[in-house]
């Protein structure tokens, strides 16, 4: 069987993340791996925290902290707001491991000793306002291609070109925002990916077909513009260190790896991490090296502004290693959640940030909110009206009432244990066949990754079960037939258990509190087939249950005005 390997994009350990990086990377890959584990293949989800480059050093700075203090408070408070929204990470590492030195620098000398590394003499900026030269990022301008007046010295936000400092219009230091630059000479270590442009095209002509559109369209952007060599260190302090025994000139400089180059690595880096802290062996080259990998899946989940490095600067690294590298297989690349209309930003505190989201509500209400409206083919637009309307039609009424009236009406009629009733008649036989169809359609979404259409026919399912209820309606059947309202009941619960094991990867915690109201000592199914959901028998008639809290609480007017007053409702 196919083993999966899950890695989205790393989390920059500068600042706790929006909402937009939670659905375009983290969480839907968390979707996907929770939705794999339940079909029963291997899978190994890996993350990290990108740690390196010129935001962690000047953040540490202001905090007053050692840098590598000031990374690894900050990478367990991120790793804690992660399991508070329910990702099961199989390891969230750290881009400043000794492994993903160990690793990066092992790449970096096959790639100069196959010929895909040069040092190059380079005029580099300088503020003498800030005292240091300025990494790419921490270089402020206008966009020459598109106009964009706040365009970064590596890439422009707004239209994804790749840049050099010297290429923006009027640039200024994004430290001090002086405009007194000069230009010095310095030495750094290029990767010539313009070498290796048509091994990374012949590999996307393999691979890129079955990308969505959105992926294999910008890795092929790049590739018709033109491969440019990219300088791939840096003049800081912070970093994976050009080895000595390569670049010593280099190395005594104090030169260190450009955080694009070594942050994809920082996969490979956390899965062999992952390995070395396990009690017992495990091989982490059988994921991503060889023979041993070629029963590995590998899919990557990204925003859109990731893609590039991910399709076309990555695999050109591995490409000029010569060694036998696993390459991802599938790219899920998705476009921005907006926060009504405007960007969500971690510099300017624009819109809602995980720690805040958890502070107001539980994960699930935010895990499902942005599956559901996950903007895959577009960009989506967040707002609290669309978020209370989805949370209190789909999450309160159409399932959480669906639990509740069921059981709770259930237990005042007959108990706490499930009812036998009837024989199961036409009209279970038509809801099991509706049941199978659905569920069907939601394993074809699952493993198409296309979470909006799987979250339509998750909610399509619970709607099944409430539309079962009102045609059956039991409150009105215990009057002439208790076996038909028993019957009708029985097969509600088979459906809260149903709904229970197949929610899970997009709701865990409720679709385990729906799942512990049924006390079934031998429920170890990890996933229901539609050919078994059409049964409809899995918790047999005189199966004690309980009915659980509330799953999901309407947000009120109320609630509404209170996250607009403090977040802001795009007014600004």
């Amino acid at each position: 069987m196919t083993r999966h390997l899950i890695t989205s994009a790393l989390p920059y350990i500068n600042g706790i993340k929006h909402l937009g990086n939670m659905v375009g990377s983290m969480l839907p890959a968390d979707v996907y791996a929770r939705y794999l584990r339940q079909r029963g293949h291997e899978t190994l989800y890996i993350c990290a925290t990108d740690e390196h480059g010129t935001p962690a050093e000047l953040a540490a700075n202001a905090a007053g902290l050692p840098v590598d203090t000031f990374c690894a408070g900050q990478h367990d408070a991120q790793k804690a707001i992660y399991e508070g929204f329910g990702l099961r990470f199989d390891h969230f590492g750290r881009s400043s491991s000794e492994q993903n030195v160990e690793i990066t620098q092992r790449i970096a000398r096959s790639l100069h000793a196959n010929g895909f590394i040069e040092e190059r003499p380079v005029r580099q900026v300088y503020s003498p306002a800030d005292g240091r030269f300025l990494p790419d990022r921490y270089i402020e301008g206008t966009c020459p291609h598109c106009g964009y007046d706040k365009a970064r010295g590596d890439q422009c936000e707004n239209c994804t070109r790749v840049l050099d400092p010297t290429d923006l219009v009027e640039p200024r230091s994004a430290i001090s925002g002086s405009s007194d630059l000069e230009v010095r000479e310095t030495k750094h270590l290029f990767l010539l990916q313009s070498a290796l442009a048509g091994e990374v095209e012949r590999w996307i002509d393999e691979v890129g077909e079955s990308w969505p559109t959105l992926s294999s369209s910008i890795a092929r952007k790049w590739l018709t513009e033109g491969l440019q060599d990219r300088s791939i260190t840096r003049d800081l302090d912070w970093g994976v260190p050009v080895p000595a025994d390569t670049w010593p000139e280099l190395a005594a400089e104090g030169k260190v790896f450009y955080v694009w180059f070594d942050a994809p690595i920082e996969y490979i880096a956390a899965t062999k991490e992952w390995a070395d802290q396990a009690p017992q062996d495990r091989d982490w080259q059988s994921w991503w090296y060889g023979d041993a990998a070629a029963d590995v899946r590998y899919t990557e989940f990204m925003a859109k502004d990731n893609v590039p490095f991910h399709t076309v600067m990555f695999p050109a690294t591995q490409l000029g290693t010569r060694e036998p590298w696993k390459k991802v297989d599938q790219v899920k690349a998705f476009n921005w959640l907006t926060y009504y209309g405007g960007k969500f930003s971690t510099s300017q505190r624009r819109g809602v940030f995980t720690d805040a989201a958890l502070e107001i509500l539980p994960a699930d209400y935010w895990r499902y909110f942005l599956m559901a409206q996950a903007p895959e083919s577009d960009d989506t637009s967040f707002t609290w009206e669309v978020f209370a309307g989805t949370v209190n039609k789909d999450l309160a009424d159409i399932l959480g009432n669906f639990v509740n009236r069921v059981l709770s009406f259930s237990r005042k009629r007959f108990g706490d244990e499930v009812p036998a009733g009837a024989a199961a008649g036409e009209a279970e036989a038509k809801l099991g066949e509706e049941i199978a169809g659905l569920l069907a359609e939601y394993e074809e979404h699952m493993e198409a990754l296309r979470f909006r259409k799987a979250a339509q026919a998750l909610r399509a399912l619970w709607s099944a079960g409430n539309s079962y209820l009102e045609e059956k309606a039991p409150w009105l059947e215990i009057k002439t037939d208790q076996d038909a309202a028993a019957l009708t009941l029985r097969t509600a619960m088979n459906l809260i258990h149903l709904y229970s094991v197949v929610s899970e990867p997009f709701v865990p915690a409720s679709a385990r509190a729906m799942r512990q109201a049924f006390d079934l000592p031998g429920d170890s199914a990890s996933w229901v087939s539609p050919e078994q959901a059409r049964a409809l028998d899995s918790v047999p008639a005189g199966t004690p249950f309980t009915v659980p809290p509330v799953l999901f609480a309407k947000i009120t007017e109320d609630d509404l005005d209170a996250f607009k007053e403090r977040f802001g409702a795009g007014d600004e």
